[in-house]
């Protein structure tokens, strides 16, 4: 009996217990695809994008015909329109019209002295208008909104592109912490592997009690430092999971950027590939879409021609409902709209000059960002190398500095500071990777936008 309450109360627990949920490790490229997905200011620039559309089939419309439906209805509590005989001016036909009045009355007939209008009414009408030609100012209007749709997906290209680097540099710097922390837990066994020689010789006498404190003391700096690195650590990946809108959690891991690759030996700068940069594009768009602008101008000077139908049936005026259908043909000339107008074309040519200077400057710049960026890439490169050989160099001498101190030939002072060489030596290794992986991908960045 105990035994089967002992199992039950085992499985109760084992069933109440949190399940253990596996480290979720993510790369940078699955980074790149959820932020493509969740990241809001690619979601902002994505919904730009579908209002330029909206804007487009709203403009399109205007090749159709206006229909407009009008209805009205009154009722008045004193007739609008009245008039009697007595209304009549003329004496000889004010007369005529009493003696017929009086005869009809005499032999019993239905005759009114007085007419009334307009005492209540209802009435429909349908308006059909089709412009024939606005100055060119509706296919213009629909080439200007085809632009802005152009301009707003370049947008949301270069937004995306900003988030991306924004995220590979929180993600290098994450790893670059996470292989500092490496680089503290390697450091930390080595002291504890040589507080043990320590140990061993405080007991035989062969070290004083100063040399142990040394080591502890040095073991506090790196616990500290360690301490430093975890916060930095889980401010990086909050950054990163508010980035590519991933909830934090502690389970997240990153994994290691790839090893380095050695960058191209030849650097060639392609001019004509500007055209293909979205900033480059974008100021074109600019300077079309302002000289749209001058044709909408230009076309509000130019005749309008306009056909218009208007059909209606109602009882407005008298009591028998009747209808009618009305075409019209519309031309408006402007006239005196000119004056105001050059000034205005001068205004668009000045601006379409001016972003053709922006197109100018722009291209030089972008010319600049790219080479800098493969020198960059290229010195990242060389002191990464550089730093590899310094680091060969500091792990010698605290091999060299651990023997001498096994041996009893240096002090354990002199071991330490080899220990620190060799700690800054690594982590300039991790720094000098981070900055030549960025280089490297910001470059291909550059040119991959083309």
């Amino acid at each position: 009996m105990k035994r089967t309450l002992y199992r039950l109360l085992t499985l109760a627990a084992l069933l109440a217990a949190p399940a253990l949920v596996p480290a979720q490790e993510l790369t940078l490229d699955s980074c790149i695809a959820l932020a493509r997905r969740n990241n809001i200011d690619i979601r902002t620039s994505q919904l730009e994008v579908e209002h330029a559309r909206a804007v487009k089939q709203q403009v399109f419309t205007k090749y159709f015909p206006q229909v407009q439906l009008n209805g009205l209805g009154y009722y008045a509590a004193q007739p609008l329109l009245r008039f009697s005989i007595d209304d009549i001016q003329s004496n000889d036909m004010r007369e005529l019209l009493t003696d017929i009045y009086e005869l009809v009355s005499e032999a019993g007939g239905d005759v009114h002295r007085e007419v009334t209008l307009m005492a209540h009414g209802a009435s429909g009408s349908v308006m059909a208008a089709q412009p024939l030609y606005a100055g060119g100012r509706i296919v213009t209007g629909n080439r200007l909104a085809r632009l802005g749709i152009e301009a707003a997906e370049l947008q949301a290209d270069m937004k995306a592109r900003d988030v991306i680097e924004n995220i590979e540099s929180t993600y290098y710097l994450v790893t670059g912490l996470q292989q500092k922390v490496a680089t503290i837990d390697a450091a930390l066994a080595l002291i504890d592997s040589l507080d043990r020689t320590v140990q061993s010789a405080l007991a035989n006498g062969l070290v004083t009690r100063a040399d142990a404190l040394q080591l502890q003391l040095k073991r506090n700096e790196m616990t500290a430092k360690r301490q430093q690195l975890a916060s930095g650590i889980r401010l990086s990946k909050r950054l990163l999971c508010r980035q590519i809108g991933l909830a934090y959690s502690d389970s997240l891991a990153f994994a290691d950027p790839a090893a380095v690759s050695q960058p191209p030996l030849a650097y060639c700068y392609d001019p004509q590939g500007d055209s293909l940069r979205p900033e480059m594009r974008l100021l074109q768009l600019g300077v079309e879409a302002e000289q749209l602008r001058r044709r909408l101008t230009l076309g509000e000077t130019l005749p309008q021609l306009t056909l218009m139908g208007t059909a209606y049936y109602g009882d407005i005026i008298k009591e028998d409902p009747a209808g009618n259908a009305v075409a019209l043909l519309s031309l408006s000339i402007p006239l005196t709209a000119w004056w105001e107008t050059a000034h205005k074309l001068r205004q668009h040519d000045l601006r379409i000059d001016e972003a053709r200077l922006r197109q100018e400057h722009l291209s030089q710049m972008m010319s600049i960002e790219e080479e800098k960026a493969y020198s960059d890439m290229v010195d990242a490169y060389l002191l990464l190398r550089s730093d590899s050989a310094a680091l060969d160099v500091a792990q010698e001498n605290y091999r060299i500095a651990n023997l001498n101190y096994t041996a009893g030939a240096t002090t354990l002072s002199e071991v330490l500071q080899a220990h620190a060489l060799l700690l800054q030596a690594q982590n300039a290794i991790t720094d000098r990777t981070t900055t030549y992986v960025v280089a490297r991908r910001r470059l291909g960045d550059l040119r991959k936008s083309r």
